[in-house]
């Protein structure tokens, strides 16, 4: 079958399905204008400062250098907390949040799994408690040191960053509890102080979901293979299913394959692209 017979067939699931699980990665966020950091010379694209300096992605997210180059490190994720707050999450959101409200046999309605930090989803009109962010979020802040388990919201602060060298030059964001460094409540790389509270309530939530519901769609969306967090998740739900039925499909342009399976499709389309033409389908099942 060709993209447009996948979608089509795929339209014809939602429409019975009494549960949609969205599961996401970089690449969803790609149409809203965000980097999707694939390999050092997509990542020296979106920060070019960074490419003189010889860092990598894996260089930045790191807790060390939080302690070792804070103006760096600060730099780097401010320029991220300010783009993420700006951003305007594309059509494809949108659609998938009239979907979770109006599919007609949507009675568990929708929830997302995502490892992406930016709060698109929320934005759109997702509840918080309903997207499972596993990798947690840049809106939060927790202290560097771990002196709390608390986190905080970071709307109060807001970052000034030097683009040319990706240096913050205003104050930095500090823990109220101790008065040291705080950091993003994000899980890095090497990161054992990464504190997950705020996402273990909805991780707990989107378990009790998965059992409450009997025919199952997933929607996968831009998750590569480099950090496999997202495409596992969805691949183990297929593979040892807890419903009575699951349907999945992997949206990927450059990665659509999918696990053996009959109940499986994968199309080599971007997140926005394929998104608006499974909602043509749907309009023509109605019509």
């Amino acid at each position: 079958m060709n993209n447009q017979e996948k979608l089509a067939q795929f339209a014809e699931y939602l429409k019975q399905v009494d549960g949609l699980l969205i599961t996401a990665g970089a690449g969803m966020g790609v149409d809203s204008g965000l980097p999707d950091f694939r390999g050092d010379q997509g990542f020296w694209k979106a920060y070019p400062p960074l490419k003189y300096l010889g860092k990598s992605f894996v260089d930045m997210a790191t807790p060390e250098l939080f302690k070792t180059d804070p103006k760096l490190a600060w730099g780097f994720y401010g320029l991220r907390l300010n783009t993420y707050r700006a951003v305007e999450p594309h059509q494809g959101f949108h659609l998938l949040k009239q979907w979770s409200e109006n599919l007609p046999n949507l009675t568990y309605g929708a929830f997302v799994f995502t490892s992406n930090v930016d709060g698109e989803f929320q934005k759109v009109g997702f509840k918080d408690e309903k997207v499972y962010e596993c990798h947690g979020s840049i809106h939060w802040l927790q202290c560097l040191d771990n002196c709390t388990r608390d986190i905080w919201s970071a709307d109060s602060y807001t970052p000034v960053v030097d683009e040319e060298y990706c240096q913050l030059t205003n104050e930095f964001p500090t823990c109220p509890h101790c008065g040291g460094l705080a950091r993003p409540n994000i899980l890095m790389f090497s990161d054992w102080k990464w504190q997950d509270q705020h996402q273990l309530p909805k991780e707990y939530q989107l378990e009790q979901w998965l059992f409450n519901v009997k025919n199952l769609a997933i929607i996968e969306l831009g998750a590569g293979t480099a950090i496999p967090t997202v495409r596992k998740f969805a691949e183990r739900l297929v593979s040892y299913p807890i419903n009575e039925s699951v349907s999945f499909l992997r949206i990927n342009m450059r990665e659509p394959q999918v696990p053996n399976n009959s109940n499986c499709d994968g199309v080599d389309m971007g997140a926005l692209d394929a998104l608006v033409e499974l909602n043509k389908q749907l309009k023509l099942i109605d019509s």
